[in-house]
């Protein structure tokens, strides 16, 4: 990024092919929460451009492509491997949040983990060793030895490792989400393109039940309790502030990642 200026720099190629990897494992993966927007908009006809935008916008909240982020955000407060078992011990009491374990499809050790997680040695290689690589270490191993975890089924997934490896790389950790949309953007318009182009495609209009009361009396809005009307709008200075405090306003527990 610090040498676009430069016509003849070329990049190191274990850092190019690490690069590669990433964008590969990261292009697409079943129907996600970003993906399952992506079709759901281009059931409208709607052009690809406007779709991607949607896509985008579910992929920029915090359980989906700020996993990685709020992975190395967590290893960053355990600060070292000797404070793991107090953090470990602070996720069982629901205290703290185990960022970058379990997932909705995946109830063992996530395959495409493994992958990175031999990538990330690679580009140490080249630019040092993370210091954060010893908790995550540590961390990991913690968690896949403790029944808690190992009942849940909570095993490290593809956002474990990865915020690691562009962190080593010299990106900025605001900076991940993209690094994630990137090559998400190639598996939106290839369901794009698949939805658009299947002939017996029909709008999207998931089955809706109502649960609530069979009558309500209207209320005109001067005599609405303002208890009633919560205002969830926050003013904040950055993206990542968004981020962070649509992050902490979820209940605790142990989420799966996307």
């Amino acid at each position: 990024m610090d040498r676009l200026q430069e016509s003849n720099y070329r990049p190191h190629p274990k850092l190019a092919k690490a690069l590669d990897v990433m964008f590969i494992l990261h292009a697409d993966h079943e129907l996600n929460c970003s993906t399952a927007a992506m079709r759901h908009i281009a059931s409208s006809s709607t052009d690809p451009y406007t779709a991607v935008a949607a896509a985008a916008s579910a992929l920029y909240g915090p359980l989906h492509g700020g996993a990685n982020e709020a992975v190395l955000r967590m290893l960053q407060r355990i600060g070292d491997k000797k404070n793991v078992s107090d953090f470990i011990k602070s996720v069982k009491e629901r205290k703290e949040r185990l960022m970058g374990f379990g997932h909705r499809v995946y109830k063992n050790y996530d395959p495409r983990a493994r992958i990175i997680r031999k990538i990330a040695y690679e580009v140490f290689e080249v630019c040092g060793t993370e210091p954060l690589i010893e908790v995550a270490l540590e961390l990991e191993r913690q968690a896949l030895a403790d029944d808690f975890f190992i009942k849940r089924k909570l095993y490290p997934n593809v956002d474990f490792y990865s915020g690691l490896i562009y962190k080593a790389m010299g990106f900025p950790t605001d900076m991940f989400p993209v690094l994630f949309c990137i090559p998400r953007v190639v598996g939106w318009l290839a369901h794009w393109l698949e939805f658009v182009e299947d002939p017996d495609s029909k709008i999207a209009r998931p089955r809706q039940i109502y649960t609530g009361p069979s009558q309500r009396r209207y209320e005109v809005l001067e005599n609405r309790s303002k208890a009633k009307i919560k205002d969830t709008m926050t003013l904040v200075p950055s993206s990542f502030s968004k981020r962070r405090i649509a992050a902490r306003a979820r209940p605790s527990k142990l989420p799966s990642m996307s």
